[in-house]
């Protein structure tokens, strides 16, 4: 019986040839046996590319990397060469471009333009002022600690937009303020408690409140620099008309020769001194991380108007807002940053404030889209994302 049922849905295939033809002409036509060709290999790059969770992570890695790295090549006990340091950088982003434009990869860059250079130069200079304090303030301060004192450049760009662009300080934006003011003096008692305890491995408190006041300087002419740089940067790019990549490349390109002469007449090029900056013990993850923070200048451009571009400008304000608790927090991870009270407390105070400074922002740009139409001068995306950069 059971063999009679299974005789009766079996169809016997004539075998001359044809039949095993035709059944490997079906085969070869499911669509699981179909090999992938280069439009399927497009349609997923497509999908990865119009993905908003992606490009906000991508976003957030290479801004955190690129501080912790940063971080990593000026934190030697004898390391001085910072405007070689900031020379390697603007050159392997040079380099970079480039190669993305011969490639094709890069199709919006103009092609070099002397008159534009000569315009540009002094936003340049003010770039080496801000690139440069920044690192002397990362190489004598902790992450957590700059990146909360880096909070109060936001408060100087604001005022500086009052005073020469007509802006406005929202009631919303003075709270945010208050409470960066707040974060900075929480952090700034918290890290002179560590000092006094010793809790920062030096021999004594002395040194160590030394150290403490080297990098408050430095960070206070930091904060003035990244304003002047980012409020002269607004002024000038509207008549400059440029394009997604042109501020990058005219930033690095021009900065090269300023940053090497620094070097040649404040540095020690000795081999002496070169041989305390790179230890045979590090000297291979130093080299790596120097060209690596080149690179991350691209990255943090390319993943900036990515973010923007697949979600919103709105959205990548408050992923910039939320985005100094990681980079805070990654100070405490790679660099056993003192974790106390007063520490752990500033780094909340400025993540809260950095969240309602973003929320003022959205809210004042939804009341000038609300209001009669304007003609608004266009930002290139890599001159937002160093605008941003600058804030954060």
């Amino acid at each position: 019986m059971d063999d009679k049922k299974n005789e009766n849905y079996v169809v016997q295939m004539p075998d001359d040839g044809r039949g095993r033809d035709e059944k490997d002409a079906f085969m070869a036509r499911r669509p699981s046996q179909r090999p992938r060709g280069p439009n399927d290999i497009g349609q997923s790059l497509s999908k990865l590319d119009n993905n908003p969770p992606l490009s906000v992570l991508a976003y957030c890695l290479s801004s955190i990397s690129m501080t912790v790295v940063n971080k990593y090549v000026v934190s030697g006990a004898f390391w001085n060469l910072n405007f070689f340091y900031l020379a390697v950088q603007a050159i392997v982003c040079i380099a970079a471009i480039s190669a993305c434009k011969s490639l094709g990869l890069i199709r919006n860059l103009a092609p070099f333009d002397s008159d534009k250079a000569r315009k540009w130069f002094p936003i340049s200079l003010l770039l080496v002022g801000m690139i440069y304090t920044s690192t002397k303030a990362l190489q004598f301060l902790s992450v957590p600690v700059y990146t909360i004192f880096k909070n109060l450049t936001i408060i100087v760009i604001a005022y500086g937009e009052v005073m020469w662009f007509g802006g406005s300080v929202t009631p919303i934006a003075l709270l945010s303020f208050g409470l960066m003011v707040l974060s900075s003096i929480v952090a700034a008692w918290a890290d002179i408690q560590s000092a006094i305890a010793g809790d920062f491995g030096h021999g004594d408190s002395s040194t160590a409140m030394s150290t403490l006041n080297a990098g408050y300087a430095w960070m206070g002419l930091n904060v003035l620099c990244t304003a002047s740089y980012v409020l002269g940067m607004r002024k000038i790019i509207k008549k400059m008309n440029f394009k997604d990549w042109d501020t990058m490349y005219y930033n690095n390109l021009l900065t090269i020769p300023v940053l090497f002469v620094c070097s040649l007449l404040v540095e020690d090029w000795s081999s002496i001194n070169f041989a305390k900056n790179f230890p045979e013990e590090s000297r291979n993850r130093i080299i790596i991380g120097m060209i690596y923070s080149g690179l991350a200048a691209i990255f943090i451009s390319y993943c900036s108007a990515w973010c923007i571009r697949v979600t919103s400008s709105t959205t990548y304000s408050m992923v910039g807002a939320l985005n100094k608790l990681p980079i805070a927090i990654s100070g405490l991870v790679f660099f056993s940053a003192p974790v106390t009270f007063g520490s752990v407390s500033a780094i909340f105070i400025g993540f809260v404030s950095g969240i309602i400074y973003a929320w003022a922002r959205i809210r004042q740009s939804s009341v000038s889209e609300d209001s009669l139409p304007t003609n608004k001068a266009a930002m290139s995306a890599s001159s937002q994302s160093n605008r941003d950069a600058a804030n954060s």
